[in-house]
């Protein structure tokens, strides 16, 4: 199963959450209408106003009962989507975790980001923020809506007791979560299950009030009640307080009861979704690393350690992690496979033993071997390799990504972790490879920029003139978790200087402008929604797309024409004459249409655009950034393209 039918069985997965949901819900209201609306009519001293049968009919009262309760419902499941609606970084924070892409100690923490960096340059996916848990079990996850606004947690027993292989097996197991869809549902599961967790929620806080509250005062009332009978109204009134008393002490045991109910059709809607996606992601972790001995190894050590976190939030997000979390055991209901199962499946002569865990001896930052100081060019068919590699990438991209970080200068790598350093590696890609022109950019932006930002580029301004062409879709990614800590004015102020500096010299080229791009969906990630758009649908937006494409590097007419041709006979279309390149206005609108490509037919679409970029024979580094771009566009992580 590859990327696109992993995104499709997504969108039908999250068909068959809502349904599951909709069935427990419906059970759920329906108890809990029938408990509290018991309570209401028959609990309390006979004669009381607010009991009395004849004041609500019984259609009425139940209805009632059940609008709150669908209410209250319905209200935590928005109200919890909200919450996460910040994307990974709200469930990283909510588990007690601290970034570290900006500020690393020790190299423990530095390998961890090593290795995160070259799977998200492997994987063709932005860096994600890496949160760290302090927290001594063996364990990580993924979470978020989209790959861009992924985070990877990981705790410190993690990067403590695992080497090199395993933890990269386990950081591969993460990145399948974010590029097939897994995370998406993962994050909408915590949001819709909270609604029917929070009767549960109520119940306790109901119990918990009443117990922690003066019993003594209680007693008063219940005796005050009943030793007052010398007037009716007196007797009257005592009776009500004890009623009030004794119903809300009732609904309160209903409602934990209740809300373990709840807990049942929970963990039984996390076990349906979310085992079989756990071998999925182990199988997809073996065939990244082509390693089955590193994400074996780490669930050995899990099983000879312990995966049980002790944060204060754990069950919430309890099918969220790499291996089980919170030790909760629901009729078999379990949300992760058994560890022995998930370690035969990869190792099947395994003799059973889990080791004794020891703290792991400190290993070079980056064990390996140097690698070529550039690559020789791209083989002829590069693209189109790389598109079926969508969501699967291979030990050759893997190898690719290390290579690049290691040619990549000290400066910038570093420069890239920092949030005044990232701002200005962002304006130092867009600035004119042209000295005259580069010069007079640079000092057009310093007259905007703060101090920190303006620094920093003039430091790094020889690094990036020296910058490989192929790195600066690279740089880009390694940038992004410090760029996502701009606040809402600072990435304001980012968006406009970044159109500045490529409206400076009078004209918008398309690259720069797919860079901008870029940055602003990961920066302001926008619907999650999986497109549902037919291609037949798209015919006029894909050729504006392939025919922007055809003309990078300035080409001829002709050749554009060839290229276009070649690309268009890739699509179930009828010929056609390439489209006039039009303003950038239009490809953008194209764009935003094709975001919403079902994910099934998206192949078709990227293989066009390889085939254009390949019909000459030759593919150029502007040609296979562009390419890469607008796949990332359209939320089509693409592995680097591999050399001849």
């Amino acid at each position: 199963m590859n990327f696109f039918q992993h995104q499709d069985r997504a969108r039908r997965q999250t068909g068959r959450l809502v349904l599951l949901l909709a069935i427990a819900v419906t059970c759920l209201v329906s108890i809990t209408t029938l408990v509290l609306g018991w309570l209401w009519r028959h609990i309390g001293e006979p004669g009381t106003h607010w009991t009395s049968p004849n004041n609500l009919s019984n259609f009425d009262l139940y209805l009632g009962v059940a609008l709150v309760v669908v209410s209250v419902v319905v209200i935590a499941a928005l109200y919890k989507q909200n919450q996460l609606s910040a994307g990974g970084r709200a469930v990283a924070e909510r588990l007690g975790g601290r970034l570290i892409s900006l500020d690393a100690k020790g190299p423990d923490e530095r390998r961890v980001l090593n290795v995160v960096e070259e799977m998200a340059l492997a994987s063709g996916t932005p860096v994600p923020p890496v949160y760290l848990l302090d927290d001594e079990a063996i364990n990580a996850f993924a979470a978020g809506l989209t790959p861009r606004d992924a985070v990877i947690g990981i705790t410190r027993g993690a990067i403590g007791l695992l080497d090199r292989d395993e933890l990269q097996g386990v950081i591969a197991h993460e990145f399948s979560h974010i590029y097939n869809g897994d995370m998406r549902l993962n994050t909408r599961l915590v949001a819709l299950l909270h609604g029917i967790l929070v009767l549960g929620l109520i119940g306790e806080t109901v119990l918990r009030g009443f117990w922690s509250s003066d019993s003594g005062n209680g007693a008063r009332v219940r005796v005050g009640g009943r030793s007052n009978t010398s007037t009716a109204a007196g007797d009257s009134g005592g009776g009500a307080a004890f009623a009030v008393i004794l119903v809300a002490v009732l609904a309160g045991v209903a409602l934990w009861m209740l809300g373990s109910i709840g807990s049942f059709f929970g963990n039984l809607i996390k076990a349906a979704v979310n085992r079989q996606r756990e071998y999925l992601a182990d199988a997809s972790a073996v065939q990244f690393t082509r390693n089955p001995a590193g994400i074996a190894g780490a669930l050995k050590k899990i099983g000879g350690h312990g995966s049980l976190l002790a944060a204060l939030h754990r069950a919430e997000f309890s099918h969220l992690y790499f291996g089980d979390g919170t030790g909760a055991h629901w009729f078999g209901f379990d949300t992760h496979p058994p560890l022995k199962q998930r370690i035969r499946r990869i190792e099947p002569n395994w003799d059973g033993r889990y080791p004794k865990v020891e703290p792991r001896l400190d290993t070079p930052l980056l064990d390996r071997e140097s690698w070529n100081a550039a690559l020789s060019g791209f083989a002829p068919s590069a693209a189109l390799a790389s598109v079926e590699a969508i969501g699967e990438p291979r030990e050759e991209h893997l190898e690719v990504a290390r290579s690049t970080l290691h040619q990549l200068d000290d400066r910038l790598h570093s420069a890239a972790r920092t949030i005044d350093g990232a701002q200005a590696l962002v304006y130092g890609l867009l600035m004119d490879s042209e000295p005259a022109a580069r010069d007079q950019q640079m000092q057009l932006i310093k007259q905007h920029l703060d101090l920190g930002p303006a620094f920093q580029l003039d430091l790094l301004d020889d690094a990036l003139r020296a910058l490989d062409a192929g790195q600066r879709l690279p740089l880009l990614d390694l940038a992004m978790p410090a760029l996502k800590q701009l606040d809402t004015p600072q990435f304001e102020t980012l968006r406009q200087n970044m159109a500045l500096l490529i409206k400076a010299d009078g004209r918008v080229k398309l690259l720069e402008w797919t860079l901008l791009r870029i940055v602003e969906r990961n920066l302001r990630p926008g619907s999650a929604r999986i497109g549902n758009l037919p291609l037949e649908d798209l015919q006029e937006e894909a050729a504006v797309l392939l025919s922007f494409l055809s003309a990078v590097d300035d080409a001829s007419e002709l050749h554009a024409e060839q290229a276009f041709s070649e690309a268009w006979s890739a699509l179930p279309f009828s010929l056609r004459q390439r489209p006039a390149a039009g303003k950038l206005r239009e490809l953008e609108v194209a764009l935003r249409r094709l975001v919403q490509l079902r994910p099934l037919q998206k192949p078709q679409l990227l293989k066009a655009m390889a085939r254009c970029i390949e019909s000459d024979g030759h593919i150029s580094i502007a040609e296979a950034e562009l390419l890469r771009a607008v796949a990332d566009i359209l939320d089509c992580p693409m592995p680097p393209l591999l050399a001849a």
